[in-house]
């Protein structure tokens, strides 16, 4: 891992903020009732023969409950400092989201030191109950944010899978058929990829020259090569000249001669297209090669 790489952005979101905060909280709870960490029940123990309680579980329950409750304000008022950082300055890198993490054990670990000596009748020295408050409050955060890290990456994974999944589905859905709308929006031909060979420009129209029954046919559509080309970047049309656009799927051949290149053409009959130098470029890199 590369301390100087950004953390994820699922880290800073809102919502994950949210869970993480509520997680924490509903861990501290049980932790605290399961293991007495900060001598809880010490002090409940006093108060019930104090106050004459006899429900020992309901005051162990309610106690921790507020012991947990203020304590993760030291969270909660954290990770609203840190969503507002991340929003107005961009994302942090895990260097500094250690940090931010080991100043939140630091302040919540002072937080409960000082309650145990003011509420609960500790008489160790503070800076003893100080640094067994440090382990037990490292615990209490540490574990519920490892864990949440985990689920945040895998619901972040999930939600990429199943936007590669959408993007691939509809990758293979547009490249079955190909519209073709007017300068409108109309509809006006619908064909199957593997059909098409070229597009020409003519004027106020396009020449769509496809394949049909092993034949080559073509289509006039009103509108330029301009708009087709801003509606189809999904499709590997490519622009070769001003006046032609080609289904670089069709392309077999770049042919160099003493006046240009030359696309050959896949077609039922001969075909070529020619390739201003505007457009050398951006034939090559098509074609996976550079320009030489």
């Amino acid at each position: 891992m590369d301390l100087n790489q950004k953390i994820p952005s699922y880290i800073t979101e809102k919502k994950n903020i949210v869970r993480l905060i509520f997680f924490t909280a509903f861990f501290a709870l049980i932790f605290i009732n399961l293991y007495s960490p900060f001598e809880v029940n010490n002090w409940i123990l006093k108060s019930a023969v104090k106050f004459k309680i006899e429900n020992l579980n309901l005051l162990l329950f309610v106690s921790s409950s507020l012991i947990i409750l203020t304590g993760v304000l030291v969270v909660v008022l954290s990770r609203i400092l840190l969503y507002q950082v991340t929003k107005r300055r961009g994302s942090i890198t895990f260097i500094q989201y250690f940090i931010w993490i080991a100043v939140e054990i630091f302040f919540m670990s002072m937080f409960y030191a000082l309650y145990e000596r003011a509420f609960l009748g500790d008489t160790r020295s503070f800076l003893a109950a100080y640094k067994v408050s440090i382990q037990n409050t490292a615990l209490v955060l540490l574990l519920p944010y490892s864990i949440s890290w985990l689920y945040f990456s895998w619901i972040d994974k999930n939600r990429m899978l199943e936007q590669l999944k959408e993007e691939s589905d509809t990758a293979i859905d547009t490249k079955e058929m190909i519209v073709f709308n007017d300068e409108k929006g109309t509809m006006r031909l619908s064909i199957k990829f593997s059909d098409l060979l070229y597009l020409q420009a003519a004027d106020n129209y396009v020449n769509i020259v496809y394949c049909n029954k092993d034949k080559q046919a073509k289509y006039m559509l009103r509108s330029s090569l301009k708009l087709i080309e801003d509606d189809h970047k999904a499709y590997p049309l490519v622009r070769c000249h001003r006046s032609y656009m080609v289904n670089f799927e069709k392309v077999k051949i770049i042919r160099r001669e003493k006046d240009g290149l030359h696309l050959e053409l896949d077609a039922p009959e001969y075909l070529e297209l020619p390739v201003s130098k505007t457009y050398i470029e951006e034939v090559f890199h098509a074609f996976g090669h550079t320009v030489s």
